[in-house]
């Protein structure tokens, strides 16, 4: 039968409504081509939006980066008066603390990420992403250059340039060299995926031609011979990874090479971890030298060759080399060029990071916001404002601030600058009134009345207590949430978010500024040990440690598919082993 007749005789079925029988022939020739055409106008789910069609009411808002900061802001946004723009060479959110795992083969590397456009379609959000990297930040013009990755693109054009009214930066950074000759030529870095998945096939390459039967054991030596320069967390985790995976699994296939393994740790400081409790630093070093692991401290690296590591003792400057198979550097974080840029035509030279005030806005820059590893919060201190805030709380002018009216503003204070909070909490101080008895002796607490001079004795070391945000997922997860939040509310005032001060009674601030709240932070040592360091200086070390660990990243995982994959992972490992294939 033709295909005209049959649609002929399906039409005459349908009693004269050809309409409804086009539509069923459609999806019956074409093998569900009426859902592809119902879908064609959402690539992906995500609403494209063209920039020349873009509502002029809506404001513009661009997204550089799909890292933790990025991806986190774009989850928690739920504002539609905003027009989406997200840029990034990734087109994907990858989970950066189980990149230790991928080198080794406990994880698959795509069980780890999750495509930007699968994060987003579900929103309904005009959002619109382009797989470009941005060279180029102009603040003057509110404008960003970018470059596409691909090849070519549909115009031809290799880059193009982008407008907003609202900019977002979330790029990250990179890893620091400290300029350090040979690193970038010779050295294996993990901040990416394809970091990790580099170092999986270069330590099965090394395995491989340690095997050969035309080499020595001196040679043998000196390719299984590993080193990783940074004892940190992710140099840690990778170093106890390695070793379970050479003495686990690569040990029963390479049985001739098994004896000749060496791992080296390299730290320039006094300890590894020393971000962590001392009792975990203690238990982390014990356990690396028991297992073999050889912990080398106050090794500072000056030179890296295709063939040898250089180090220079701390303490008696000696120099000294080692040859090498494979070179790991997690040293750190550095500046990007792209925002190195930026931070030059804005006058914050001299910074590790884009300085932004509480609120993450870009110092001189109202419409643009940094967050994560890119940025650091410039905090405001106590004594900047310290006769400011005696004036509020001396209601009475009297000259004199008394221990009731300081105590009705020390909330608004202790929000405004939180390193009152905690230089009282360092201190075991009761209450504000210890604080205050310090500038007039052992008098009564009614008795207690100070001028300014006594008040500015009484709040000196305060400012002693501020620290910069460390650079993990969990700071930059917290102020792209925060962030978004904001976003969500900004057409609530069209007024700046913040004032000098803030007081109860007063009026209070539209946005408060942001507060990182840590939530504790895990080693992984190896050998099915953890090592967890929660709040309230509480410290676990085991395997009950493990499995929290197992738990916690299973539930922070972006959706459930990595979650399940990442699980079905994991299990695969206990029953199968790792894999050992350099794919």
């Amino acid at each position: 039968m033709s295909r005209f007749s049959f649609y002929q005789r399906f039409s005459r079925a349908f009693n004269g409504h050809p309409s409804l029988a086009n539509i069923l022939v459609v999806f019956s020739i074409s093998g569900g081509g009426l859902v592809a055409y119902s879908e064609s106008k959402s690539y992906d789910g995500v609403n494209i939006v063209n920039p020349s069609e873009v509502d002029s009411k809506k404001k513009r808002v661009v997204v550089l980066g799909t890292g933790w900061a990025g991806t986190s802001f774009l989850k928690s946004l739920k504002n539609s008066s905003y027009d989406v723009e997200v840029i990034s060479p990734r087109n994907y959110f990858a989970f950066t603390p189980l990149l230790p795992s991928v080198t080794c083969g406990t994880v698959e590397a795509r069980s780890i990420v999750e495509p930007i456009r699968n994060i987003v379609r579900k929103k309904d959000l005009d959002i619109c992403y382009w797989e470009a990297e941005c060279f180029k930040i102009d603040a003057k013009n509110k404008k960003v250059y970018c470059r596409s990755n691909q090849g070519n693109n549909l115009n031809g054009n290799e880059e193009f340039v982008v407008d907003y009214d609202y900019l977002v930066i979330a790029m990250g950074a990179r890893s620091n060299t400290f300029n350090t000759p040979g690193v970038e030529e010779n050295c294996h870095f993990l901040k990416e995926v394809e970091d990790a998945q580099k170092i999986r096939r270069t330590v099965i390459d090394c395995f491989e031609r340690a095997s050969l039967p035309n080499l020595s054991d001196e040679e043998r030596k000196k390719i299984l011979q590993f080193v990783v320069v940074g004892g940190g967390p992710t140099g840690v985790e990778f170093s106890a990874e390695l070793h379970d995976f050479v003495n686990e699994d690569l040990v029963k296939l390479y049985p001739k090479v098994k004896d000749l393994v060496k791992i080296t740790l390299l730290e320039a400081g006094d300890h590894i971890l020393n971000m962590f409790d001392k009792r975990i630093t203690a238990f982390a070093e014990e356990k690396f030298q028991r297992e073999g692991i050889d912990v080398k401290l106050g090794s500072m690296v000056v030179k890296v060759s295709d063939k040898e590591i250089s180090t220079k003792e701390r303490g008696n400057g000696e120099i000294s080399s080692m040859p090498y198979g494979m070179v790991v550097w997690s040293t750190g974080i550095g500046t990007r060029p792209v925002v190195m840029d930026f931070m030059k035509q804005i006058g914050q030279t001299n910074r590790r990071a884009i300085a932004t005030d509480e609120w993450l806005r870009v110092e001189g820059c109202d419409s643009i916001y940094a967050l994560g590893d890119c940025a650091t919060i410039n905090q405001r201190k106590v004594m900047e404002d310290i006769s400011a805030i005696f004036s509020k709380a001396d209601k009475d002018k009297s000259g004199t601030l008394t221990v009731k009216e300081f105590q009705e503003v020390v909330d608004d204070i202790c929000e405004r600058y939180p390193q009152l909070e905690l230089y009282l909490k360092n201190k075991q101080m009761g209450s504000i009134v210890d604080l205050l008895k310090d500038s007039k002796g052992d008098v009564a607490k009614e008795s207690i009345e100070l001028n300014i001079e006594e008040f500015k004795k009484a709040l000196s070391q305060v400012d002693s207590q501020m620290k910069n945000l460390p650079a993990t997922a969990q700071v930059a997860t917290q102020q792209g949430s925060y962030l978004a939040n904001c976003f969500n509310r900004m057409e609530e005032c069209e007024k700046n978010p913040e004032g000098p001060l803030r007081f109860r009674g007063e009026g209070r601030h539209r946005f408060r500024p942001f507060r990182y709240k840590h939530f504790g932070q895990f080693a992984p040592l190896g050998g099915e040990q953890t090592a967890a360091q929660l709040p309230g200086d509480w410290v676990s070390i085991g395997r009950s440690s493990q499995w929290l660990w197992y738990s916690v990243y299973a539930s922070k995982l972006v959706s459930w598919r990595t979650r399940t994959l990442v699980v079905s992972d994991w299990t695969k490992r206990f029953v199968f082993g790792r894999d050992s294939s350099s794919i």
